[in-house]
Order: C-alpha cells, then structure tokens, then sequence
C-alpha cells in the first residue's frame, strides 16, 4: 500500500530507533505515552491492515488486549489452543472477548494428523518438551501468521531469563516484525492497569499462576520466585519456542 504500510524488510533503521529512545519517556504508572504511540503507529500507520495481535489469554493478558480493543477492535487476535490448556483459560478468553469487544479472534490449533503421528498418547510434553511445543505452539502460529507483516507480544522485561533485554521492536530471521509495546513495564505497572480498568483477573491468578501456559507444564510460583518459574518447573526449559526462532527439532519430520 505504498509509503504508508512497506513490507517490514523496509523498516527504516532510524524509525526503530526513535521508539527505543522514546521507551523510558513519557510514562506514568501503569503505562503511557510510549506504549499508546507505538501501538498507533503499529496499527494505524507501518502495518495497517497487516498485523496480528499474539495473545494467550494469560495472567496478563488483559491489559494489552484492553488497550488494542480501544484503538481497533478489529485487530486480528491470534490464540493458539494447543489441546493442552486449562480449562479456565479457554473460559477466560470468552470473558474477555464479550468484555471487551474483540471482534476477531483467530485460534490456532496443531494439526490432528501431525498430533495423531507424533503425540498419540498426548505424553510427549514429558519427554520431549521441545518437541511437544514445537508441534503445538510453533508450527500453528508460524500457519496463523502467514501473510501478516508484524505481530504484537506482550512480552515484558521483569519476566527475567532472555526477556531481561526485550527491545519495544525487534525484526525476526524472515523480515517479520514483532512489536512489544509493553517491554518496559512492571508488574506494578500491570497491576496499576487492571485496576484503573477494573479487568477481570485469570481465575488462576488467585491461586499463584503468575505466567500461565499449558496445564502439564505449568504450576504456580513460589512466593520469591520470579513470575515464570512455573513454567516448565524443574527443567532448564524457559520458553516454548514462539519467541526463539530456530530448526525444528530432530525428531521432528520435516
């Protein structure tokens, strides 16, 4: 769509690094000047028509969701149902869609046959998380972002490990931009946000789930813990692969 919305390969340099001078300025709590800007520009400006947002309908999924639904119900929400999630999740995301408007929400599943092949006993996440990742959370969002230009995380910088140095954007191996206005948030940031909005809470939030996947692999934090220890407890796992781009697995058919 000419200068207005170019393919993410012609990002200007400078562009980016406009927003990450602007990233510890203008803020007050609970957010501000620079998330509000970067999500506009995102949307309505570099890749109007051609973004996704990436949520899962997590412990803090909320504020971003709210804060997108306000400039553009329309955003396609992408949510990847991997067959694995808890229960209350599935019935988080209908509480926040009617909440919040959410016009269209795209859930990304694995493929029955690739499941059938490779998880038959559903099991997998037990000796070989990897892989069971891969096949549920890598290979459908890689399908569901097909076609768009840039994707919207709300990844955040507090959650530790190799988010401790997040940039507000970042530009991933196949030109594809990901935008992460909440990067510098905290978590009181966060919690200032759902109060100011009064969001509904994850109904597992209460019970300790600070960082939420899925139910085999996730348990809640410890107090002192950092908000992802329950993810994936007890293995040097950290992340499910979404965010790390790199080959599939061995086991893993091409």
């Amino acid at each position: 769509m000419g200068a207005e919305n170019p393919s993410p390969n012609s990002l200007p340099q400078a562009e980016g690094a406009l927003f990450f001078s602007l990233s510890p300025c203008g803020r007050g709590p609970g957010g501000g000047a620079f998330t509000a800007t970067l999500l506009h520009w995102a949307l309505h400006t570099r890749f109007a028509g051609r973004i996704a947002l990436v949520s899962s309908f997590g412990a803090e999924s909320a504020v971003l969701l709210h804060m997108v639904a306000a400039i553009d119900r329309a955003t396609p929400v992408v949510f990847l149902d991997t067959g694995k999630l808890f229960p209350e999740t599935l019935q988080y995301r209908e509480t926040l869609a009617a909440r919040l408007g959410l016009g269209d929400i795209r859930t990304a599943r694995p493929e029955r046959a690739r499941i059938a092949s490779l998880d038959p006993a559903g099991d997998l996440w037990r000796t070989d998380p990897d892989s069971c990742c891969w096949q549920r959370k890598v290979e459908p969002l890689d399908a569901a972002l097909a076609g768009f230009a840039a994707w919207i995380t709300g990844r955040k910088r507090f959650q530790g490990g190799a988010r401790a140095a997040l940039e507000p954007i970042e530009r991933e191996a196949d030109g594809r931009v990901k935008v992460n206005p909440l990067a510098d948030w905290t978590e009181a940031d966060i919690a200032a946000y759902f109060a100011r909005h009064d969001l509904p809470p994850h109904p597992l939030a209460a019970r300790g789930f600070r960082s939420i996947g899925c139910a085999p692999c996730t348990r809640p934090v410890r107090p002192g813990e950092d908000a992802r220890a329950g993810r994936w407890a007890g293995r040097a796992k950290t992340e499910c692969g979404i965010h790390l781009r790199r080959p599939a697995p061995e086991r893993l058919p091409a």
